[in-house]
Order: structure tokens, then C-alpha cells, then sequence
């Protein structure tokens, strides 16, 4: 359930006053690109999901950094990759797989598990305690998050989106 607006995954909202709503006009989606990771029996799983996120960074253009602003950017990224691998471990029987898609505006995030549990951030939220805060962090660091469930199948996908460095 996405915590902050009502719009679909990847809906960004209403288009801004003289955008054409006109679906001739939307963004090409050869500009979506995506790297899928499959986690169910690796080792060592948040290193690796966070490796794998640097790789596709890389490859996409956000790393190296040429600003301080986009360094932070892919620093926030690989930080909720840490944090949403890190709670499918924790609290919901591990990962099952991390998808990571990136278009011109947008950075997605999904880790696949088999949980059934849902995900939200610990309120009140108590900095000053150990544990409690990925949740809190992921809410604090992205554009949106929410939660996906397949009627009838086991577990849940959770889903982040941050902006693209421009």
C-alpha cells in the first residue's frame, strides 16, 4: 500500500498545467531499462543485492558521480536496496529476487519475498534506539513506496521509487 499518494506504481501523478495528456506524447519506453536478480539461495544476500545496484548505476550513467548531488543519489539508492533486502530477511523468510528499472525520471526498486507480513515504519520512530529504522529510512529517502501482493500466491513484492539525478 504506497504510503503517500494515490496514483499507481510509476504513475507521477497528474501532469503539470500545459503537459498534453495526449498518450502519443509519453515518454518513450525504450528509455526503461532493468536488471533483475535472483537472491532465494545466495549468500551474503545484502552485499550482493547492493553490488549488483552499484554495477547497474554504473552502467546507467549515475555513477561515477560528477556532483556532490548525484553521488548522494546513488548513495540514497544503494541505501534502500541495503534496507529492503535487509527486512525480506529479517521479517519476511528472505528474498526471493531484486528488481532494479531506471527510465529518465525514475529509479524502481522491488524485492521479491515470501513473507506475508507488511512493511511500514516504526511509529513513534525512536532515533535513538538501535533497529526500526528501514522502513522510516526507505519513507524518509523516496518518492514513494507501497506494496504489491499476486492474489492466491505466497509473499509480496515491495516496491521503491526514487528520482532520477538530473
Amino acid at each position: 500500500m504506497s504510503t503517500t499518494r494515490q496514483h499507481p506504481p510509476g504513475d507521477r501523478g497528474p501532469e503539470p498545467d500545459g503537459a498534453s495528456s495526449d498518450p502519443s506524447s509519453a515518454p518513450d519506453v525504450s528509455d526503461l531499462r532493468v536488471r533483475t536478480l535472483a537472491l532465494g539461495s545466495a549468500s551474503g544476500i545484502v552485499p550482493l543485492a547492493r553490488d549488483f545496484t552499484r554495477q547497474a548505476l554504473y552502467d546507467w550513467g549515475w555513477l561515477p558521480a560528477a556532483s556532490a548531488d548525484r553521488r548522494a543519489a546513488a548513495e540514497d539508492v544503494l541505501l534502500v536496496v541495503s534496507e529492503l533486502v535487509t527486512n525480506a530477511c529479517l521479517h519476511a523468510e528472505g528474498p526471493e529476487e531484486l528488481r532494479v528499472s531506471s527510465s529518465t525520471k525514475v529509479l524502481r526498486l522491488e524485492v521479491t519475498d515470501r513473507g506475508t507480513g507488511q512493511p511500514a515504519p516504526r511509529t513513534p520512530h525512536r532515533a535513538g534506539r538501535p533497529g526500526g529504522h528501514g522502513m522510516f529510512i526507505v519513507q524518509r529517502l523516496c518518492m514513494d513506496w507501497g506494496v504489491m501482493r499476486i492474489p492466491g500466491m505466497p509473499g509480496k513484492t515491495v516496491w521503491a521509487e526514487l528520482a532520477a539525478p538530473s
